[in-house]
């Protein structure tokens, strides 16, 4: 007999949805698992690979601030899925976020970031830009209250951070290496 979910109980609704689910596993006892849910996702690590550079934000997240104090983080663009078109959201994002108007995305995979937990889906996206693709200054929307900050960084200094442990948001890490097997050329002196 396979897992099966037998009941489901709504204890939160919001921005995200906490629910309680009743699980029968194979041997047929019943265990009970909280999972967030607020949907999927998209993730886009824009890129200049004429002057070897990135676009990511640093930007309030009260989860780190409960849990470790931190006022801020540094990563990629990225937002909720708000339509069926990952592509098109990612674009949406990066615009917002730190005004580029990106033309192609390159597609690196779907990844689940906390699986025990969240139900949340990330499509996750490459896009290469240049100077003339700088088309707004970015920041987020008036009233969503993002307080983003755009950064451009050497893509070298990327590496040096995920190489030395301090990149700590994992689509970013995910992102930054898989350009690094990708394109290597944009990471050598």
């Amino acid at each position: 007999m396979p897992y099966e979910i037998t009941k489901v109980e709504t204890l939160h609704r919001g921005w995200s949805d906490l629910l309680l689910a009743t699980v029968r596993t194979p041997n047929g006892e019943e265990i009970r698992r909280e999972i967030e849910d607020h949907g999927q996702a998209v993730a886009v690590l824009p890129f200049d690979p004429e002057r070897r550079v990135a676009t990511l934000v640093r930007q309030f997240r009260a989860p780190l601030l409960h849990a470790a104090g931190l006022v801020e983080h540094l990563e990629i663009p990225a937002g909720i899925l708000d339509s069926d078109d990952p592509e098109a959201e990612g674009r949406r994002e990066v615009e917002e976020e730190v005004g580029l108007t990106l033309r192609e995305l390159e597609p690196a995979g779907i990844a689940w970031p906390c699986p025990g937990v969240s139900t949340e889906r990330i499509h996750l996206f490459l896009a290469a830009y240049s100077r003339a693709d700088r088309t707004g200054r970015g920041g987020g929307l008036p009233g969503e209250n993002e307080d983003i900050t755009v950064v451009e960084m050497p893509l070298a200094d990327l590496a040096a951070m995920a190489d030395e442990g301090r990149l700590a948001d994992l689509k970013s890490l995910a992102m930054v290496q898989t350009l690094r097997l990708r394109r290597p050329d944009l990471f050598r002196p």
